[in-house]
């Protein structure tokens, strides 16, 4: 008896597949805590336990995002001893958060709205461009503070950074000599401790600036 050959799906049923296989992925960042644990995954891995700690949330409840988030590909897990440890899955979900806040900063005006209303409080931040930046780093003019995690450090850090995570901030600003030029930077262009710091800095009559962007961004300009 001859075997019946399969149908071939037609151009429509291919679509309507590859749409619904590209949908998973949207479906899954439609919650601000997975985007947030994606953010902070992106700038290197992280225990179940620590992402709990940075978003406040409980570890079940973490654990049930990183689960969602694995089921669309876009997380991967290794163990380390006892600790379960969640990374990107790739390289280019980085990229590709990136593009998604560049494109929210452009079409939802209400991310500039939130950012102002914050920064309200911070009038007298002054931020250096990563061009401004790079000249000053090259010829020695000013020390360049990472104030993210010392695993976000280690994970990777800009050329020359030095590693004073904002629990250890107060005791190094108080050895640090009051004529040196400092720029700080954190996760990106949203992020509250670069902010603080550099608050806490001028107070101290340093002379600071925050770096505009974050490690993605000077990375994606330095090559």
């Amino acid at each position: 008896m001859e075997s019946v050959p399969e149908a071939i799906p037609s151009a429509k049923e291919f679509k309507n597949e590859l749409f619904q296989q590209l949908a998973r992925v949207g479906k899954c960042l439609s919650s601000d805590k997975r985007l947030e644990i994606l953010s902070l995954l992106a700038q290197g891995p992280k225990s179940v336990e620590k992402l709990a700690q940075v978003t406040e949330m409980s570890v079940a409840n973490v654990s049930r995002h990183l689960q969602v988030l694995l089921d669309a590909r876009l997380v991967k897990f290794s163990k380390k001893g006892t600790y379960v440890i969640y990374s990107l899955a790739d390289p280019s979900i980085a990229g590709f958060l990136f593009a998604m806040w560049r494109i929210g900063e452009s079409q939802l005006a209400d991310i500039e709205r939130i950012r102002q209303e914050f920064l309200h409080g911070y009038e007298d931040i002054r931020t250096l461009s990563l061009e401004e930046a790079m000249v000053k780093i090259e010829a020695g003019e000013i020390i360049l503070l990472d104030v993210r995690s010392r695993d976000e450090y280690e994970a990777g850090h800009l050329s020359g950074a030095i590693s004073v995570p904002m629990e250890e901030f107060e005791p190094y600003l108080h050895n640090l000599p009051r004529a040196v030029e400092v720029v700080v930077y954190c996760r990106g262009p949203y992020c509250i401790s670069s902010t603080e710091a550099v608050a806490k800095l001028q107070l101290e009559g340093i002379t600071a600036y925050k770096l505009e962007g974050g490690e993605h961004e000077w990375l994606k300009e330095a090559n």
